[in-house]
């Protein structure tokens, strides 16, 4: 690890004065930032504490407003939190399903949504968009875990965190400060498949950070995520699908149904949207769903089983939304 300056601001200006210098970047658990710098993809000159910022914890549950979650709130309070227990429940699970026990207690909301890519090219430092003699190294290489959707080029690696999807799926919002002051986005436009080298997968500019989301009221929508791992605990999802339906009765009057693990962003799904809206949810629909999910779907050479895994996790997570079972 190469050596850095430490700053821990008390205030959110101050973090944000101290990032917008070429070379800082902000710490928060640090349960990926501290791994790439030992590894040297990341080589930071300062690191910026943010553990010391009490505007950035806290969970918030608004009847109208929605649930404001600060970006300092760990993995851990945030499946713990009993509030959630009831409107947001599936969210809640979600969280409880990050990693293990010792990662949820350190890692963070912010973090987690702001997570670098588990792609092996990019964590051994030929960057998201890895060339060797002009040539893609995930399309000619291995890439057994890289994206099936989105995957046109040049960005082929896949969003990695779990609770991600869900948060689109129910209309999160995500507030960034900056020098210029605060701005509101949708989350799913925060994230974005790089073009060219350097560019990032998140919309963050320089001194900017994530400081809260706002999760959209439920609102009496049915709400199930359902992930697809190679073991059951301490592993990285290979596919995830989440939804959110509005109903009346079986029917269901919208939905919005995105994938994680499967895209360089969270991937909306629209055609599954558009194949359930107005119609009765049963095993027949949820199935039709599943497969125009995958419809647009290029695997690469070596990932063709997670068309399958897509297929199936969107199935399983909208069964599990009707409380039908999978």
């Amino acid at each position: 690890m190469r050596p850095f300056e430490y700053a821990s601001p008390t205030m959110l200006g101050q973090a944000v004065s101290l990032l917008a210098s070429p070379g800082s970047v902000p710490l928060a658990g640090g349960s990926d930032l501290l791994g790439l710098m030992k590894d040297q993809v990341e080589t930071p000159s300062r690191l910026v504490n943010l553990k010391d910022i009490r505007d950035l914890r806290g969970i918030r549950l608004d009847p109208q407003a929605g649930l404001t979650i600060g970006a300092l709130v760990t993995i851990d309070e945030l499946a713990a939190d009993p509030a959630l227990r009831f409107d947001y429940a599936a969210l809640a699970d979600a969280a409880g399903r990050v990693a293990g026990p010792q990662i949820r207690n350190v890692a963070t909301v912010g973090g987690n949504l702001c997570q670098r890519p588990r792609c092996w090219y990019f964590r051994n430092g030929f960057g998201l968009l890895p060339l060797r003699d002009g040539k893609s190294m995930v399309t000619e290489g291995d890439n057994r875990y890289h994206a099936i959707l989105g995957n046109e080029g040049p960005a082929a690696f896949v969003t990695p965190s779990t609770i991600a999807p869900l948060l689109v799926a129910l209309g999160t919002q995500v507030t960034i400060a900056g020098l210029k002051g605060e701005r509101k986005m949708d989350l799913e436009s925060f994230y974005r498949a790089p073009k060219n080298p350097g560019e990032r997968e998140h919309d963050l500019g320089p001194g900017e950070i994530v400081t809260s989301i706002t999760v959209a009221p439920v609102a009496g929508r049915r709400l199930a995520s359902y992930e697809v791992r190679q073991r059951e605990t301490l592993d990285w999802s290979l596919a995830t699908a989440s939804v959110a339906l509005q109903m009346d009765g079986p029917r269901v009057t919208k939905a919005s149904v995105v994938l994680g693990q499967l895209a360089p962003i969270p991937w909306r799904c629209k055609d599954a949207e558009a194949v359930l809206q107005g119609r009765t949810l049963d095993r027949a629909l949820a199935h039709k769903a599943g497969e125009a999910a995958v419809q647009g779907a290029k695997p690469l050479s070596r990932n063709r089983y997670k068309v399958q895994l897509a297929r199936v996790a969107v199935q399983r997570a909208l069964l599990a939304a009707a409380g039908m079972g999978v």
